[in-house]
C-alpha cells in the first residue's frame, strides 16, 4: 500500500493513525499542498478531488479519509476501530462525522485560501473564522461525549476508534491555530489519552520532518 498524504493534513493523520493502530506498514508518499503538487497531472488522475489522503491498494487509489479507514477496518479487522453492535457503530460515526463533516470542511486549506484570495479576507477575519467553527463544532462534541454513558477512556469505550482517528487531529490543529479548548474537558481528557498511544504520538505532524 501506498498513502499519497502531506504532514499537515488532519485527514491524512486520521489514515496514519489507522495504519499504526493496526501495525500496517505503507509506503508515505509526500504531496506537499503549499506547492500544489495536487494539482499535477498525476495526482488528479488518482484523485480528481485534489486531496489528500489517497490510499493506493494493487494499483486502485481509494479516497476520503474515512472510507479509507473503514476499508482498512474491513480488510485487517484487529484491532476493530467500529466494534459493537448496529448501534454502537452509528455513534461511532456520527461522533466522526461531527468533525469530519462538520467541523474540517469549513476550515481545510482550500476554504482559508479562498477566504484570503478571492473573498480578499483578513489574516485576522480568516483566523477568526477558523477559531469560531472549531470551538463551536468541538462544543457540541463536548455536549455528546460528557452526556452518554458510553464515553470511555476513549469516544466509545476503553480502545481507540474510528471517531478518536478522527478528533485527534483536529485538536492537534485547533492547538496549531490557538483555539479555546478549555471550554471542552472531555474532549481533552479523551485527545490526552490518545496522545498517550504511539499510534497518535508517532504519526503526527511533529513527528516527521518539516515540509520544505
Amino acid at each position: 500500500m501506498q498513502l499519497y498524504n502531506y504532514v499537515r493534513s488532519s485527514a491524512s493523520y486520521r489514515v496514519r493513525i489507522a495504519l499504526a493502530l493496526k501495525g500496517l506498514d505503507c509506503e508515505l508518499l509526500p504531496v506537499h499542498l503549499l506547492r500544489h503538487e495536487q494539482t499535477s497531472a498525476d495526482y488528479r488522475a488518482l484523485a480528481p478531488s485534489q486531496l489528500v489522503p489517497s490510499l493506493l491498494v494493487d494499483d486502485q487509489p481509494l479516497t476520503q479519509s474515512m472510507a479509507i479507514i473503514e476499508y482498512l477496518d474491513e480488510v485487517h479487522p484487529e484491532p476493530g476501530l467500529l466494534p459493537g453492535d448496529a448501534l454502537a457503530r452509528a455513534r461511532i460515526r456520527s461522533l466522526a462525522q461531527d468533525v469530519a463533516c462538520e467541523i474540517h470542511p469549513l476550515n481545510n486549506l482550500r476554504v482559508l485560501r479562498y477566504l484570503v484570495h478571492e473573498m480578499k479576507v483578513g489574516e485576522d477575519d480568516k483566523t477568526r473564522w477558523y477559531k469560531h467553527w472549531v470551538e463551536s463544532g468541538l462544543e457540541v462534541l463536548e455536549q455528546r461525549l460528557a452526556g452518554d454513558a458510553r464515553t470511555g477512556r476513549f469516544c466509545h469505550g476503553d480502545t481507540p476508534t474510528l471517531a478518536d482517528c478522527v478528533l485527534v487531529p483536529q485538536i492537534v490543529n485547533a492547538q496549531r491555530f490557538g483555539c479555546r479548548l478549555d471550554h471542552v474537558p472531555t474532549v481533552m481528557r479523551v485527545f490526552d489519552a490518545c496522545m498517550r498511544l504511539a499510534a497518535f504520538a508517532n504519526t503526527q505532524p511533529s513527528a516527521y520532518p518539516e515540509p520544505a
